[in-house]
């Protein structure tokens, strides 16, 4: 597991005073701004975050540091990064997208299914994609992924149809 997780990122400049329009990642999109300061990914840059106004696919905020719109467009692009310790502690059956990414997925027999490359949300709910000898979507329900284990870096699944 990584000591940062990504929160958001910027999807361009809004306004000419250096306002930026943020993709919020986290489950209440407003909660992006109380983490603390943001890093890019590689860590070279931090913001202070402060939301002004909702706009059309995300949020208006202000950036510490960005005061005109080619500061801002700039940015465009630019993922959002959070302490890890400055994020809430998840209830047992939630997991941060990062810490699944990368983990080994096996069948109920212990089969090597392949690995988490990525999960989607299309609004009915998480879907797992797993790569391996052929790649697989699966819905992140307890019926199809019973055992989601971080500290052995796998998960169980039970793809549908895989009784037959």
């Amino acid at each position: 597991m990584s000591d940062k997780v990504c929160v958001g990122a910027i999807a361009g400049a809004f306004g000419v005073r250096g306002e930026v329009r943020l993709k919020s990642f986290t489950a209440t999109p407003e909660d992006i701004a109380g983490y603390g300061p943001l890093t890019t990914e590689d860590g070279a840059r931090s913001f202070e975050v402060t939301l002004t106004r909702p706009v059309t696919g995300g949020l208006g905020a202000r950036l510490s540091g960005v005061a005109t719109r080619e500061q801002a467009e700039a940015l465009k692009g630019t993922t959002l990064w959070a302490a890890r310790d400055a994020l809430p502690s998840l209830p047992d059956d939630e997991f941060y997208h990062a810490d699944l990414i990368g983990l080994e997925v096996y069948d109920p027999g212990g089969q090597l299914l392949g690995r988490v490359r990525a999960i989607y949300d299309h609004g009915a709910g998480d879907i797992l994609e797993i790569t391996g000898q052929q790649t697989l979507l699966l819905p992140f329900t307890r019926e199809i992924v019973p055992t989601v284990d971080l500290s052995a870096g796998r998960i169980i699944a039970d793809p549908p149809g895989s009784d037959e």
